[in-house]
Formats: structure tokens, C-alpha cells, sequence
């Protein structure tokens, strides 16, 4: 009976201790038999765990099940998200003797830091600015017609929904280098607004540069938006698609304007739908260095492309490493600001 009582217990410290060891032996924390250590607690652990449920009764496999269903995701998270992280971090706060050195000597070089703003404070700004204004755009394109699909796609939803789908039968890459020959000098679209003697307009908005569509901020951030549209567009229809109509039918009784119910009853209901969205969409915008590559110029770059640059190029892993961590640190500062002005109550 005791030991059934304390299997909650049991559970809570077994995921702590096998996480730490998976942590240690991804991170590389210890040498030679020091590893074989960690590996015989990791197995003690996983044995304990096992006996207690053997021993303690029905009891003890109830308190410990919860347990049970968390460790593969926890454990996986631990090995290959908190190991690599740590890793990261550490080799952020080294240095090394060459470029061509594959020692790192820790040293809490917090210049690699210094470095990583001083150098690349553009990128930094660039990337966190393209992703904002595609997140946004994407919220005024998937809006509008995943409301379509929801309420007025009738027997085509299906069809509809396979045709957002359908770009992500085709390689990431290969959409974005198609993009670089529809936004080409001599491609459809210019020549349509040379056609039309729009190009002027498109570059007082600061749309086009000298007649240019292509090698622009606006061809990264509409290969961005293009990219990432799905990711907005098909969480929002999740949460149009869940609102019952008799709530609108309810608020028109009430003698709301078709405005006023949907600004006062869908749009409210469908919010959880535009947070997850921006979240699928602002985190790896910001991290991309694809459509950088691609669709601008080297006055558009991304910190995506720098960081890819220091580690594939330079082969400067310390300042990568730094770069890498300060944009994780900007991205889990923006979404946790953003996420206590929305809130995520209504995301279960």
C-alpha cells in the first residue's frame, strides 16, 4: 500500500532522472566509463519504474499510466531537442584556435555573442520584419477564404481544402525557384505591369526597385507569405469550421448587422484558429533563409542566411552557434509577449 501511494512520486523523479541522462549522453557531458554509468541509471530507471508497477498492484499502474504515456515524447524532446540545445549554447561560449580547428575550448566567450549583434543586427531586424508583415499578410489572404470553405464551401470543402493542400506535394525549394521565374524581369507578372503602366505605382510603393519585381524585400516577403499561407489559412478554417452557425442566426435574431455578428460572435471564436496560425507561420519565417536566397538580394538577407553562411561557409560554428541562440531567445520572447496579449485558453 505504501509503495502504490508513492508511485506518483516514482513516476515524477524517473522522467526527471532518464531525461537528465538522455541530456548527458546526447550533450556529451561525460567520457569513457562515466557513460556507461549514465546508461546503467538510465536502465535502473526504466527497471524501477517497471517493478513498481509489478509489485504496488493496480494501484501503483494507475498513478504511474499518466507517466507511462508521457515518457516517449518527453524522453525523444530530451535527446534530440535538449541535448542539441545545450550543445549550442556551449559551443556559442567557445572559441577556437583556427577556422579549420575542430576542438572547441570553452572559454564563456561572450564576444561570439557581441559579434552576433554587432555584425549581424540587419539580419536580425530584417528577418524578424519580413516574417511580421508575411505573417500578417498571410492573415488577410487565409482569413477571408478558409471563411469561404467554412461556411459557404457546402459539398466542395473537400476539393477546396485539396486545392490549398496541393502546394505541399512539391519540394519547399523548387516552389520558391519557380517563384524567381513568375518575378523575373521577363516574366508574366512585370510584363503584365509594364503592359498596364503600372510599374511607376509598384515602385512608389516601394514595390518594385527600377523597374525590378525580382531581388526585392517585397519578392522575399511574398515568397514568405506564399510559403507559409497553409499554415494560417487551414488552423483558422479548424476553428471556423467548429462554430455553429445557429450562434450567428442567434446574434441576427438579436438584430446584429451581418458586421456586427460576425465582428462580436465568428471572429472572436475563430481567434484560437489566427494564434496557432501565426505561430506556424512567424517561427519558421523567421528562421528562413530559402526564399532570401532566391527571391532578393544581398541587401535582403535573412539571419537565416548569415547563420547558414557561418556554419556551412565560414565554418565559424562559436558565432553561428550565438546567432543561432539569440534568434531562439527572439522568437520565444516575441511568442510568449504575443501570447499573453491573446492567451491560449480557447487552443484545446
Amino acid at each position: 500500500m505504501m509503495l502504490a501511494k508513492r508511485a506518483d512520486g516514482f513516476g515524477l523523479g524517473a522522467i526527471a532522472v532518464a531525461s537528465v541522462c538522455l541530456v548527458a549522453l546526447g550533450a556529451g557531458w561525460f567520457d569513457g566509463p562515466l557513460n556507461a554509468l549514465v546508461v546503467l541509471v538510465l536502465v535502473s530507471v526504466v527497471l524501477g519504474v517497471a517493478l513498481i508497477a509489478a509489485v504496488g498492484g493496480p494501484e501503483a499502474r494507475r498513478l504511474l499510466a499518466p507517466y507511462g504515456l508521457m515518457k516517449p515524447g518527453l524522453l525523444w524532446m530530451a535527446l534530440f531537442f535538449l541535448a542539441p540545445v545545450w550543445s549550442l549554447v556551449r559551443i556559442s561560449l567557445s572559441t577556437k584556435e583556427s577556422r579549420f580547428s575542430v576542438q572547441y575550448d570553452f572559454t564563456w566567450a561572450f564576444e561570439n555573442y557581441t559579434r552576433a549583434f554587432s555584425d549581424f543586427g540587419g539580419q536580425f531586424q530584417r528577418a524578424f520584419l519580413y516574417s511580421a508583415i508575411a505573417t500578417v499578410l498571410t492573415i488577410a489572404i487565409g482569413y477571408p477564404v478558409a471563411y469561404v470553405i467554412a461556411f459557404r464551401g457546402g459539398r466542395f470543402k473537400n476539393i477546396l481544402l485539396g486545392l490549398v493542400v496541393i502546394p505541399f506535394f512539391t519540394s519547399y525549394l523548387i516552389r520558391t525557384i519557380a517563384w524567381s521565374t513568375i518575378l523575373a524581369d521577363q516574366g508574366p507578372i512585370v510584363s503584365v505591369l509594364r503592359t498596364f503602366g503600372l510599374v511607376g505605382v509598384f515602385e512608389f510603393l516601394q514595390i518594385m526597385e527600377n523597374g525590378k519585381l525580382l531581388n526585392t524585400p517585397a519578392a522575399v516577403i511574398g515568397g514568405l507569405t506564399y510559403n507559409f499561407l497553409p499554415f494560417m489559412l487551414l488552423p483558422i478554417y479548424v476553428s471556423l469550421e467548429k462554430i455553429d452557425p445557429n450562434l450567428v442566426n442567434a446574434a441576427m435574431d438579436l438584430y446584429s448587422s451581418p458586421t456586427e455578428a460576425f465582428r462580436k460572435v465568428v471572429f472572436p471564436l475563430s481567434m484560437p484558429g489566427v494564434f496557432a496560425g501565426t505561430l506556424l507561420t512567424f517561427i519558421p519565417a523567421a528562421g528562413d533563409f530559402v526564399n532570401a536566397q532566391f527571391l532578393g538580394n544581398p541587401n535582403t538577407t535573412m539571419i537565416g542566411n548569415s547563420i547558414q553562411d557561418q556554419f556551412l561557409r565560414q565554418n565559424n560554428y562559436p558565432v553561428a552557434s550565438a546567432m543561432s541562440t539569440v534568434l531562439m531567445v527572439g522568437i520565444t520572447a516575441l511568442v510568449l509577449i504575443y501570447t499573453r496579449f491573446f492567451g491560449t485558453e480557447e487552443l484545446a
